[in-house]
């Protein structure tokens, strides 16, 4: 099989396109094929009509299984229940799985986590450089500020997304959190919960925001009394992700087993 040949889950979906887009103009990549859940509509298209382009004579699958024996990477913006599924099966193969779906619950973590034991699994709520960068200026401005600096954070996405807040922003939270030196869970507020309300002071808030094509909008708001210091993201076009999926699947493949973040692709 080709040194970076790349499968893709959800083929048909907006960024499953965007990935087998990026992965087609590539330097150095592959596409080994793409695949969607059990009877979904696109399978047996053709791949590349699918993705906006010219015909390349692979056609959506119907699972993983068959695209696995050439590849060396899976790259996965689907669901959390399929996306443990893929690892699963990745992890039977030896190919390296990027995950980009978010909202996974607290025992599918731990299962993930469990898969890298046997395989390199890159894991990101979001595979963006501008992104990760933002993560390690919130944390460090966390770190300069103390409480009397409110910490909000804002997100917008299409109407169609699922989990709120966005993995980004429990991301960026999370970033405050360690640069403040505690936990996100025990202070993360203006999510459902019984945080929901007033907030308190070292209370990291969250805001959400759904409707029309949003692609993403994430900002930072650490507040104080007498100023406002905003660190925000935008992007333009989805395949701002899929640069960083094809980049982490080139990056993950004959790495050692382990759980890896954006973070140890782009070297920050």
């Amino acid at each position: 099989m080709p040194k970076s040949s790349i499968l893709v889950a959800g083929a048909g979906g907006r960024m499953g396109k965007a990935v087998v887009a990026e992965v087609l103009r590539t330097p150095g990549a592959a596409l080994a094929g793409g695949f969607e859940r059990p009877g979904g509509p696109d399978i047996g298209k053709d791949i590349g009509v699918l993705a906006g382009l010219d015909a390349i004579g692979l056609n959506v699958e119907k699972d993983a299984a068959r695209g696995l024996k050439k590849a060396a990477a899976l790259i996965d913006f689907t669901a959390p229940a399929a996306s443990l599924a893929n690892a699963k099966a990745a992890a039977e193969t030896g190919a390296a799985h990027i995950i980009g779906t978010t909202g996974f619950s607290a025992d599918e973590e731990g299962k993930i986590a469990a898969l890298a034991e046997k395989i390199a699994i890159v894991k990101s709520g979001n595979m963006s450089l501008g992104v990760n960068l933002l993560m390690a200026l919130v944390e460090d401005a966390a770190s300069a500020l103390g409480d009397d600096y409110d910490t909000e954070i804002t997100e917008a996405h299409h109407r169609s997304k699922v989990d709120a807040p966005s993995g980004t922003a429990l991301m960026l939270g999370a970033a405050a959190a360690r640069g403040r030196g505690v936990r996100l869970e025990d202070k993360a507020a203006g999510i459902d919960g019984p945080r929901s309300g007033k907030r308190k002071a070292g209370d990291i808030g969250f805001s959400v925001l759904r409707g029309g094509g949003i692609i993403g909008e994430h900002s930072v708001y650490f507040a104080g009394a007498q100023e406002v210091i905003t660190l925000s993201h935008s992007a333009i076009d989805r395949g701002l992700f899929a640069k960083g999926a094809v980049a982490a699947a080139q990056w993950a493949i004959g790495k050692p087993p382990g759980l890896y973040s954006m973070r140890d692709v782009l070297g920050l």
